[in-house]
């Protein structure tokens, strides 16, 4: 049954297991070396050794896209068409604008946006065919503009496949694990080099992004996926099937209530119990409930607070919306009863690509903004410039960079 804790025992249970960085970096390290000296070479031989690929090309052809989008049973393309349009119309809002305005007299300044060219999405295939995961990569970079966009996946879905035709225009991939992200990080004869990757993975997939940020855009690294309620009423049965929505994802999935209400605590646990009797993913929910997640009694709401904005959680539930002021950090919120996570990782519209293991103190979920380029731009008249110029050659004098000093005052000369 999962643990129910007084506030003082949390301690050890909002400190995450340290992923094992340094292990999986030393196997992913010679992969990535591999790909960037011999390119395809290399590439394929991972393929083959992790993926059991046996194609002559990594990339599905148009008509094997559409040979699947046939085979979808009109449920899940109806579905697919709902939670299109609202990722789409959520990523819509999103998009930075493109502004001008003048400061003073003379002094105009401004932002363009341009997209990125190419961008790679990583769609996992491991358990589940996230096929959701394929539309929250993929709209946002469409949205935005991206010309080039391709996704990559180990396994020949045919729900992802599917999926990728309704969506139009991408290009994708059946290649995996770290060899994918080193090849759309470098770029070999086969694999167009990417701007930025963005999306989840296992381990493995985490440290190669990790170990290529910089040389190629990311994200952010994921790690296992978790969730935190606050509630101190509400219908126990929900917030079960809330927390074993998120414990079936993995095994080092986590998934925490905050509450005031012993008698709510109880009920939830019991409830567990009772909807695990009918999980078809027993086996892996069971291992994430017993080794990561926990009811926690806390004395009041603040102190609920207090413990959410020091976990920073992937997904936070908070049944009043009066506490959503007092939030600082979350991936993303999900608010009242009948605002469950499982919504949001389908059809609501904002991104499920989420900041895990404490990253959500830094930045919030993938957005549109993640596939564009906010350039700044600069118009200033002479006048302008001469009333600049005292600040300008000050400031730059006090630096010790002489030249940018005249580079303003030579203007005034002519």
């Amino acid at each position: 049954m999962i643990r129910i804790l007084e506030s003082s025992e949390a301690c050890a249970l909002f400190t995450r297991r340290a992923e094992r960085w340094d292990e999986a970096e030393a196997i992913v390290r010679p992969i990535l070396d591999a790909v960037r000296a011999r390119g395809d070479a290399a590439l394929f031989e991972y393929a083959r050794k992790f993926d059991a690929f046996d194609r002559e090309t990594a990339v599905v052809a148009p008509s094997e896209l559409s040979a699947a989008a046939e085979r979808l049973n009109p449920d899940f393309r109806r579905a697919v068409e709902t939670a299109s349009a609202n990722i789409r119309a959520f990523a819509e809002k999103q998009l930075p604008h493109e502004w001008s305005t003048e400061l003073s007299p003379g002094l105009r300044v401004g932002q363009i946006v341009r997209p990125l060219e190419t961008v790679c999405g990583y769609i996992p295939a491991g358990r589940y065919p996230l096929a959701s995961t394929l539309m929250m990569t993929v709209i946002p970079a469409q949205v935005a503009g991206v010309k080039n966009i391709c996704v990559t996946t180990p396994k020949p879905a045919r729900e992802i496949l599917g999926t990728a035709a309704l969506l139009e225009d991408v290009s994708l991939f059946l290649l995996g694990g770290a060899h994918a992200i080193a090849a759309f990080a470098f770029g070999t004869e086969s694999i167009p080099r990417a701007d930025r990757i963005v999306g989840p993975g296992n381990i493995y997939v985490a440290a190669a992004k990790k170990l290529l940020a910089g040389e190629v855009g990311i994200d952010f690294i994921a790690g296992p996926t978790e969730i935190l309620i606050i509630a101190n009423e509400g219908e126990p049965s929900w917030m079960a099937a809330d927390i074993l929505a998120q414990a079936e994802h993995d095994t080092d999935a986590s998934a925490i209530l905050l509450t005031t209400s012993r008698t709510l605590a109880e009920k939830v646990a019991t409830e567990i119990e009772e909807q695990l009797k009918t999980l078809t993913t027993v086996e892996i929910a069971r291992q994430s409930i017993d080794r990561n997640s926990a009811i926690i009694i806390v004395r009041t709401d603040e102190e609920a607070i207090e413990l959410s904005n020091r976990f920073a959680p992937e997904h936070l539930s908070i049944h009043d919306a009066a506490l959503l002021p007092k939030i600082r950090h979350a991936g993303s919120v999900f608010i009242g009863a009948s605002s469950p996570e499982a919504a949001g990782d389908y059809a609501s519209g904002p991104n499920h690509v989420l900041p895990t293991s404490g990253a959500a103190r830094i930045r919030g979920g993938l957005s549109v903004a993640d596939f564009v380029k906010v350039i700044s731009t600069q118009e200033i008249t002479t006048a302008a410039l001469e009333k600049l110029t005292p600040a300008i050659t000050t400031l730059a004098r006090a630096e010790g960079l002489e030249a940018h000093a005249r580079s303003v005052e030579v203007r005034g000369d002519a």
